[in-house]
């Protein structure tokens, strides 16, 4: 079990207060690991909403302003805005904070932030393989995190001691914590998450272009598949439209892999190779039990989801 009091912080700042940052405050009030909980959030209907949901004790337009005595600071906004608003509150960090972030790509967000950490503050980028399709700190729930990884990315700028004391945060808010190299991470989640969430943008897409043709019959005879393609492309079209861009090494590899693969499901089906279909498809059923087995899945109907509907980004 975790010794809460090494984990606990004086003040945990977010810059941005959204689903996952409004989730890691709910998480840390619930365990006890803030004195005081702080956001930085852009538009006052955010700010407002955060304060009267008690999801943190004061709230501020400017970073700046929100990072000043937090010895944890952690970055949710999209990746596309780290860099500037790294470059921003970077005089204001305090001597032995922590500065991390809750992205999906975790080289471009080194790239971003490492070189506006100022000497005894030290960075930790982390990535909790969590979250829903809503939005806004209102979506957010104290059990997000539960049994679900959090990949830490330690680089040039992470002491030893700060990539424990948030391993042994996110470990007492219930994730499982793994490490890795940056440039690995992305390239593992461009296939476990960001491929598919662009085939889903895509499928939706395409059956939206069919509309005029099937005269609503796509809506209304949705099936289980392409239900569970909605969800996932009802994701937050901001915070996409970044990883995509900010990850699209890893991505289009990945997705010259997936189109080879494609290919050669369209040969058998056009030549009616029905055994290299069924093999294809019992290689993919056991890759569905292996999820399964390793708690990251039930077996229930609905994929296990009869509440909040797990979209890992």
């Amino acid at each position: 079990m975790t010794d809460k009091s090494s984990v606990k912080f004086n003040r945990i700042c977010f810059i941005g207060i959204g689903l996952i940052g409004s989730s890691i405050a709910r998480a840390a009030r619930l365990h006890g690991l803030a004195d005081e909980i702080v956001c930085a959030a852009r538009t006052h209907d955010t700010r407002r909403t955060a304060l009267e949901l008690g999801v943190v004790d004061h709230a501020y337009e400017n970073p700046v302003d929100a990072v000043k005595g937090s010895d944890l600071v952690i970055f949710c906004t999209p990746v596309g805005t780290y860099g500037a608003i790294a470059g921003a509150i970077s005089p204001a960090l305090e001597k032995g904070a922590i500065v991390s972030d809750v992205g999906s790509v975790k080289k471009m967000v080194v790239d971003a932030i490492e070189p506006h950490i100022p000497d005894g503050v030290d960075f930790v980028a982390g990535h909790p393989v969590s979250g829903t399709e809503k939005s806004g700190p209102a979506a957010g729930f104290a059990e997000l995190f539960e049994g679900r990884w959090c990949i830490l990315t330690p680089s040039a700028k992470s002491g030893e001691a700060a990539v424990e004391k948030l391993s042994a945060f996110w470990t007492a808010i219930g994730s499982n914590v793994e490490k890795m190299e940056p440039a690995h991470h992305d390239l593992v989640l461009a296939i476990t998450s960001h491929v598919p969430h662009l085939i889903a943008y895509n499928i939706v897409g395409t059956a939206d272009d069919l509309e005029e043709v099937t005269q609503s019959e796509v809506i209304k005879y949705s099936a289980g598949g392409f239900r569970d393609f909605t969800r996932i492309a009802a994701s937050d079209p901001t915070m996409w439209r970044d990883v995509f861009l900010h990850n699209k090494d890893a991505v289009l590899e990945m997705l010259g892999r997936f189109s080879e693969d494609l290919t050669a499901l369209q040969r058998a089906i056009r030549w009616g190779d029905g055994d290299a279909l069924f093999q294809m498809f019992s290689r993919t059923r056991a890759i569905r039990r292996q999820i399964i087995d390793a708690g990251q899945e039930t077996a229930e109907p609905d994929f296990g989801r009869t509440g909040q509907h797990e979209d890992d980004a």
